[in-house]
């Protein structure tokens, strides 16, 4: 069994995308499974000591609708001990006022539920006005924006993969 669970929710395929990439510069699938959030039970996230999350922001500050059809069910998730780390896609031209927020929401609820957050971001090289996934001037994970930043989506996933080699041990 991989090492660690990539649950991940895409409605255009970049997340999805982005989650494929996390994979390959992680080790592969003996190091990372990928699961569609869609498809995932609360059970599946007892599989893992090291979890990663991935979620865009959709219309105006809310969660991708997988997620938000599952955002209830992570109450039943023991996330005591586990690391958890995230990674979002938005766009901070359009949506500068709630730029990254899904990635906000879901790191609020899981750390509630004993989640220790790691893969901390810069907020440095990102342009917008406000976001629920700011803490302590960082992002609480990997901000990508696919619509004005794809050319930088490789070298910041190759970077953040690094650093979460190093957090989770790996």
């Amino acid at each position: 069994m991989a090492k660690i669970g990539l649950f991940y929710g895409t409605q255009t395929g970049n997340t999805q995308a982005a989650a494929e990439m996390i994979q390959q510069q992680m080790g592969g699938e003996s190091v990372v499974e990928l699961i569609d959030i869609a498809d995932a039970a609360t059970d599946d996230f007892a599989n893992y000591a090291c979890i990663i999350i991935g979620c865009p922001t959709w219309n105006i500050g809310e969660l991708q609708s997988d997620w938000e059809g599952f955002y209830d069910e992570l109450d039943d998730v023991d996330f005591n001990g586990k690391k958890i780390a995230y990674f979002g896609a938005g766009d901070q031209v359009g949506y500068a006022d709630n730029f990254q927020d899904a990635m906000g929401i879901l790191e609020e609820k899981i750390a509630s539920l004993g989640g220790t957050t790691v893969g901390y971001w810069p907020t440095e090289g990102y342009d917008f006005n406000d976001s629920k996934a700011v803490r302590n001037g960082k992002f609480v994970g990997l901000a990508l924006d696919e619509d004005n930043q794809s050319d930088l989506t490789e070298s910041r996933l190759q970077s953040w993969t690094t650093q979460l080699k190093s957090e989770f041990g790996v």
